[in-house]
């Protein structure tokens, strides 16, 4: 699944203005961009986003002014045999092709990105369907042989229990992801925009503050207070719905100790083994900065891979 946050982002910002969208739309052996990854072309050069990692970029701008010019959808492949691909620098050993098209009804109507913003703000995920042999996108499928669905997931979001200094690191690693962040503590003094500046802060008690935010399978939840008294309720909140990423720092056998603890609320092994704990993934961290970095990536991999 391709993030395309920062497309959407920039559609906003410039729709009016006459654009192209480039999308992968198939690969081969190594390819440095998984399909459904989009660039978004402007018509004065401006773009937001990639479909290669920087190997094609720059040949996909000229096919994109093209398209913007002629008003119809392209279509090009890169690869290794190509020797046009080594010209602009696809020497990784695999092969992508991609789709460029217009913004608007011959190609991707500008109404689409509406359409999925509306289903992310909900929660959703949406899915845009693309009939490649018109070049032309909708909500509607096309024939099997021809559709390429591409699929918009629920934007990702970060609820932290405990406003500690792991915390602090952690939300910044989350904000260059992309990720929402909203730190949840009762405790006043924890809590405070001095400590979290430009962060969502919640004061409720965590088992109400995680019910009310829904969490769902683009959502981790992820408790550092080390206080039962504060992150179990949180986890108990965590585990009754479909949160995505569920996790716990302590030692463990501070973990164990939890486990028996939830179990007495009437969770099962199997629930309380959604509970990764130690949180994270063991990087030999040392330091605050370092903890939050693994306990990221352990958020990063489950997101991306959700058992």
């Amino acid at each position: 699944m391709a993030d395309n946050d920062s497309v959407l982002a920039a559609f906003r910002s410039w729709q009016g203005a006459p654009m192209a969208l480039a999308t992968v739309i198939s690969t081969w052996g190594s390819a440095p961009r998984p399909r459904g990854s989009h660039m978004l072309i402007h018509a004065d050069g401006r773009m937001e986003g990639s479909v290669s990692g920087g190997c094609v970029e720059g040949d996909v701008l000229a096919l994109a002014a093209e398209v913007i010019a002629s008003g119809k959808p392209a279509r090009r492949q890169y690869g290794v045999a190509d020797g046009a691909a080594w010209e602009v620098g696809l020497p990784c050993g695999g092969t992508i092709e991609i789709l460029v098209q217009p913004i608007g009804q011959e190609g991707f109507p500008p109404d689409l990105f509406a359409a999925i913003d509306v289903a992310r703000a909900n929660g959703n995920a949406a899915t845009i369907h693309t009939d490649l042999a018109t070049g032309r996108s909708g909500l509607v499928p096309a024939t099997a042989e021809t559709d390429f669905a591409n699929l918009y997931a629920a934007p990702r979001r970060l609820l932290v229990v405990g406003a500690v200094q792991i915390a602090q690191s952690l939300v910044k690693i989350a904000g260059t992801l992309g990720i929402e962040a909203t730190v949840i503590d009762p405790r006043g003094r924890f809590l405070t925009s001095e400590r979290f500046p430009g962060v969502t802060l919640d004061d409720r008690w965590p088992d109400e503050a995680v019910a009310a935010a829904r969490p769902d399978p683009s959502t981790a939840v992820i408790t550092l207070s080390h206080d039962p008294k504060i992150d179990d309720p949180a986890l108990v909140a965590a585990l009754s719905a479909q949160t995505g990423y569920v996790a716990a720092l302590g030692s463990r056998s501070s973990h164990a100790a939890r486990r028996e603890r939830l179990a007495a609320h009437g969770f099962v092994p199997a629930d309380l083994d959604r509970i990764d704990g130690p949180a994270g993934i063991d990087i030999g961290a040392i330091g605050a900065a370092e903890i939050a970095l693994s306990i990221a990536a352990g958020m990063v991999k489950a997101l991306h891979d959700p058992a």
